[in-house]
């Protein structure tokens, strides 16, 4: 795992990539927003293929319960990639409704996810 920072009007943004799955779990989601919190970010990019597709299947409670850390610890999180493979209905209104917000946002690229983490 390499964590890329992005700086914006003194605003350190982490990009972690790999080739690696990052996120296979709850804990390993929990994890990663620790460390990189104490790290001094608030602000995190993380790329749709290090993440577990069971964080997409929304019944499970996954994405839920990791999201509502970062919101909890007040980091915003940009996910990127391409996510029109997630087909259920219930998915895609959730992406849907987390693009709506600041918190959490699901983009298509990295200048998007930059472009979505103005000072505030």
């Amino acid at each position: 795992m390499k964590i890329e920072t992005h700086s914006i009007n003194d605003t350190k943004i982490a990009e972690v990539t790999s080739e690696d799955r990052i996120i296979n779990s709850m804990e390993d989601g929990v994890d990663l927003l620790g460390s990189l919190y104490f790290q001094g970010f608030d602000r995190i990019i993380i790329h749709e293929k290090n993440i577990t597709p069971d964080f997409f299947e929304l019944k499970n409670g996954m994405a839920g319960e990791i999201l509502q850390k970062f919101s909890n610890y007040r980091v915003r999180l940009a996910v990127v990639g391409d996510f029109s493979k997630y087909t259920r209905q219930s998915v895609q209104d959730f992406i849907y409704e987390s693009n709506k917000g600041k918190q959490v946002n699901f983009v298509s690229s990295l200048k998007e996810a930059l472009e979505n983490f103005p000072n505030n």
